[in-house]
């Protein structure tokens, strides 16, 4: 299991967090299992090569499609866990419900990149899709399955943010 620490001070910002569902502890858990699967092919590659000089020539391969996999997949379970870096001084010096209006904003703007994402992303993916694009090696990978993964992982993020919103909202109206 993955954890993230959260510092003291962030929870006097007073930024609602929304607590990991299903959907976030998936995320999690896929991640965890890409780390063990990268690591096992990387020891599986260095055994092969020194004790028996043979390369089976994939590991850069997948283990570049399962740092995409991690890196986007991630996205929500950082949300969640308070991951991402916050302007705490400017932060600190604001009145409980401007904050409140504050992280809204940037929650709603985080959003709106998020939704440009995942309309590119998955433009790309379909695109790779319907041209049959595959990766110029041994392994000869259809190009959408591992691209498939960045938009999903957009998708997490953008139901994520869209519950903290929901937080937000509520705790604006309830008097922050």
């Amino acid at each position: 299991m993955i954890i993230v620490p959260t510092l003291a001070a962030d929870h006097d910002i007073g930024e609602p967090t929304p607590s990991a569902t299903l959907l976030e502890r998936t995320c999690r858990t896929l991640c965890e299992i890409g780390i063990v699967v990268m690591a096992a092919i990387v020891i599986l590659e260095i055994v092969t090569r020194n004790l028996f000089n043979l390369s089976f020539m994939i590991s850069d391969e997948l283990g570049g499609y399962i740092i995409v996999g991690i890196t986007f997949l991630s996205l929500p379970v950082c949300q969640v866990n308070r991951a991402y870096h916050h302007v705490l001084f400017v932060q600190a010096r604001l009145g409980p419900r401007t904050r409140a209006v504050s992280h809204l904003f940037f929650q709603l703007l985080s959003l709106g990149f998020c939704i440009v994402l995942i309309w590119q992303l998955a433009r790309l993916t379909l695109q790779s899709y319907a041209s049959g694009d595959v990766a110029p090696t041994m392994l000869a990978t259809p190009l959408w399955i591992p691209q498939a993964l960045m938009p999903l992982g957009c998708i997490a993020l953008g139901i994520t943010l869209l519950r903290a919103i929901r937080m937000s909202v509520h705790r604006l109206l309830r008097g922050a």
